[in-house]
């Protein structure tokens, strides 16, 4: 199997192509979180706050593995495209090992950790209960999670999305029929509420894991991971720590974004730290398609990149921007149309729906800017360039929201923090577009090929 595709085919079907199953594949993960908010938010407004509560610890875990597979898919795909396939198994293979030992050191932290973390944000003992029976049961399918989401980058990495499509929606399928069975009871299932959703998200995990595993196995791809290939070499490990780190932290900011929101927020009232909960839940949906298009675009990105195809690389970055502009336009839409069903799908409180149809009014002001940013940090990710990835998803998520949002919220109350959201959005589109052309224009002819001794 070849990959020169990647660097043959025509832009805008090649990024439809590669795109369009990593944004089927968003979608399902979405679903998750959401598929167990519909169902736990049936049994209580503490079961969800609960839920919301738990959510950054979670996220914190999810960008850990995302973020350091990111380094795998990236390596791995410039590799390939610089005809390196020895250190592309190598990127896999030392990539998986370290990414199964993340998963299983995050297990033990978040479990011993959450009792703490949780009385930061809350004094209600019925909410830390569940709070704790939820998450304790769903940590402990850590290594399962950070190992899958290895299978999934190196997949991607050869230009296999169709593999993670598939991988996910027998996940989420799994998860989506024993929800109701787990929580609520039926059948010969007992009722385990809140603890249900955890088992049944957990499970549909290990169903992707397992998918994963069937196809390397029985469709084997170019990237091998093989015992021989297990010595750590600090070259390659090296580059795959130094994407993934910055990735990681990049997608942990919006935890810690949280937090200081939620903190924010909890001197109002707790209503409006569940619809902060469920925005970011509506947020995951909705941002879904331009996530899905940023996987689609960076082994892309690194595999031209690596091949020295500058002018192509120049171009998906541009494809992909117009691509998810459009998408955040029906993002607005949707958020302006039909905002009380939207809320009303987490909520039957009335106020707690008035208070999220004004949050997402004003949030979604800035959702079409937003694509600049997200282009331009997804874009840098694949060519392996952390650093600058990483000071755009700081503006966004840390040096402008948060002073922002303590600064308005003292003016105009709670909804100072979702004029924040906004004004965070634009401020950081102008400084992204300005990071994305230096630091893209930085690398030169001889930067996009490693020198092999």
């Amino acid at each position: 199997m070849e990959q020169t595709f990647m660097k043959e085919k025509k832009i805008l079907p090649l990024v439809i192509s590669m795109s369009l199953p990593m944004v089927i594949s968003m979608a399902v993960n979405s679903l998750y979180n959401i598929v167990d908010s519909y169902f736990v938010a049936k049994l209580s407004e503490e079961a969800m706050t609960a839920l919301a509560l738990v959510y950054p610890v979670q996220n914190l875990i999810n960008a850990i593995a995302i973020g350091f597979a990111i380094g795998i898919n990236a390596c791995a795909a410039f590799y390939l495209g610089a005809d390196q396939r020895e250190n592309a198994d190598k990127a896999a293979t030392q990539g998986l090992l370290l990414n199964f030992l993340h998963g299983a050191v995050l297990s033990v932290l978040c479990i011993a950790g959450m009792p703490a973390f949780l009385r930061m944000f809350s004094s209600d003992e019925t909410t830390i209960r569940l709070a704790l029976t939820y998450s304790n049961r769903a940590f402990l399918f850590a290594v399962f999670i950070t190992t899958g989401i290895s299978f999934e980058k190196i997949f991607q990495s050869v230009g296999r999305m169709k593999v993670s499509m598939f991988s996910m929606i027998c996940g989420f399928l799994t998860n989506i029929i024993l929800d109701p069975l787990m929580i609520f009871g039926v059948g010969f299932f007992p009722a385990l509420g809140i603890a249900g959703a955890a088992y049944a998200t957990g499970i549909g995990q290990c169903i992707s894991l397992i998918v994963y595993l069937l196809f390397y196995f029985f469709r084997p791809i170019p990237v091998k991971i093989k015992r021989s290939a297990i010595p750590f070499d600090k070259e390659v490990i090296g580059r795959m720590y130094s994407i993934g780190i910055s990735a990681t932290l990049t997608m942990a900011l919006p935890s810690l974004l949280i937090s200081v929101l939620n903190f924010i927020l909890s001197g109002f009232s707790g209503i409006y730290v569940l619809v902060l909960g469920v925005y970011y839940k509506l947020q995951t949906f909705i941002y879904l398609t331009a996530n899905g298009i940023i996987q689609g675009i960076r082994p892309l990105m690194g595999y031209n990149y690596g091949a020295g195809e500058q002018e192509r690389v120049r171009e998906i970055y541009r494809t992909s921007l117009k691509l998810i502009m459009g998408v955040m336009l029906i993002g607005t839409i949707l958020s302006w149309t039909i905002p009380e069903h939207l809320i009303g799908l987490f909520t039957p409180n009335p106020k707690t729906i008035q208070i999220g149809v004004t949050a997402l009014h004003i949030i979604s002001l800035g959702f079409i800017v937003s694509a600049v940013s997200v282009t331009s940090s997804g874009a840098l990710e694949g060519l392996g360039k952390g650093i600058p990835a990483l000071v755009i998803s700081l503006l966004r998520y840390i040096i402008i929201i948060i002073p922002a949002a303590f600064l308005f919220s003292r003016f105009a109350g709670a909804d100072g923090v979702w004029y924040a959201f906004c004004f965070s959005e634009f401020a950081t589109a102008v400084c992204s577009l300005f990071i994305y052309r230096k630091a893209a224009d930085s690398g030169s002819q001889k930067d996009t090929k490693l020198e092999v001794e």
